[in-house]
C-alpha cells in the first residue's frame, strides 16, 4: 500500500514539475505594428519567466519558412537571463511582401532556454497574430449625356478603387444643384474591389449653367470602419446655340425642307394651270 501511494505522489510531483516547466516561459504581451503590403514593422515580444528559477540562454526564433514574411535583420534575438518572475523583450522588424493579401496572420516561434543550474536545453513553441491591413483609396470620373439646358439626359459617376482593399457596402447618395433629379437620390452598389471600379447613373433634367455633381460616398474599410467621403465637381451643360456650334446636336432643319417641298408643289401646280391655260388659248385660235 505504501509502495503505491509512493508511485502516486511520485507521479504527481512529476506533472507538477513538469507543468512548472511547461509554464516556465509564457508570452505577457506582443506588439506588432499593422503593416501594408510591400511594408516593415517593429514586433516586440514581451517574454515572463513565471518559474521559481532564473533561467538562461534565452533564445527567441520566428519560425518565417511557412509564412509569407522575411525580416529586415535576424530573425532571432537573445538575452542571457530572464531572471524569476521578471520579463524580457525581443525585437524584429518583419517585411510584408507587396503581393501578400490583407489579414490576420500567425507567426510561429520557437524560446529556447536551460534553468540556472541546469545545463539541459528546452525548447517552448507557439505562434502570436499579425495583421497585414490595407488602404481604400478611391477616384472619381464623370461623364454626362445629352448635357444640355432644357433637356433631360443622364449623369454617370466612375468610382474607382484606386487601393489594395476593398470596399465594402458602398452606398452613393446625390444633392442635385443646377439639375433637377429624375431617378433615385440614393444607389447600393455592395463591394468595390480593390484596383476595380463601378459606374452609377442618374436620370436628369439639365436646368442651369454651372451644375455641381455633389455626391457622398459611405463605404466600410479594411476594419470594417465607417468611412464617408463627399465629393463637388463642376461639370459642363451647354446652351442649345453652344450645342450647335460643338456640333453636339444638329440643327433641326424640318421647316426648312418643309417649305422647300410646298414652294415645289406650288411651283408645279402654277405650271399645271399655265400649262392648261395656255392649250386652251391655242385651242380658241385654231378656230
Amino acid at each position: 500500500m505504501n509502495k503505491i501511494l509512493t508511485s502516486i505522489f511520485a507521479g504527481i510531483f512529476l506533472v507538477i514539475i513538469s507543468l512548472n516547466f511547461i509554464s516556465a516561459v509564457i508570452i505577457d504581451s506582443v506588439n506588432a505594428q499593422k503593416l501594408q503590403p510591400g511594408e516593415t514593422g517593429s514586433v516586440s515580444v514581451v517574454v515572463k519567466n513565471t518559474l521559481n528559477d532564473n533561467i538562461e540562454d534565452v533564445s527567441f526564433v520566428l519560425q518565417l519558412s511557412t509564412t509569407p514574411f522575411t525580416t529586415s535583420g535576424s530573425s532571432e534575438d537573445s538575452e542571457d537571463e530572464i531572471r524569476d518572475d521578471d520579463e524580457e523583450t525581443f525585437n524584429f522588424i518583419l517585411k510584408a511582401p507587396n503581393d501578400i493579401e490583407p489579414g490576420d496572420y500567425n507567426i510561429p516561434y520557437v524560446i529556447t532556454y536551460t534553468i540556472e543550474g541546469d545545463d539541459t536545453p528546452k525548447t517552448k513553441t507557439g505562434s502570436f497574430g499579425i495583421t497585414v491591413s490595407a488602404d481604400t483609396k478611391l477616384d472619381f470620373a464623370i461623364e454626362t449625356k445629352d448635357a444640355i439646358i432644357g433637356r433631360n439626359g443622364k449623369i454617370t459617376l466612375e468610382i474607382i478603387n484606386e487601393g489594395l482593399s476593398n470596399a465594402k457596402s458602398v452606398s452613393v447618395k446625390i444633392n442635385p444643384e443646377g439639375f433637377e433629379l429624375i431617378s433615385k437620390d440614393k444607389v447600393f452598389i455592395g463591394t468595390i474591389n480593390a484596383e476595380d471600379s463601378d459606374l452609377v447613373t442618374w436620370d436628369v433634367a439639365f436646368k442651369d449653367e454651372n451644375p455641381k455633381l455633389n455626391v457622398e460616398i459611405t463605404y466600410k474599410d479594411f476594419d470594417n470602419k465607417d468611412q464617408t467621403e463627399t465629393i463637388n465637381i463642376p461639370f459642363n451643360v451647354y446652351t442649345k446655340d453652344e450645342a450647335l456650334k460643338l456640333g453636339l446636336i444638329k440643327k433641326n432643319n424640318s421647316m426648312l425642307y418643309f417649305g422647300i417641298i410646298v414652294f415645289i408643289i406650288l411651283i408645279w401646280i402654277i405650271y399645271r394651270q399655265t400649262k392648261k391655260a395656255l392649250k386652251k388659248r391655242a385651242n380658241k385660235s385654231g378656230r
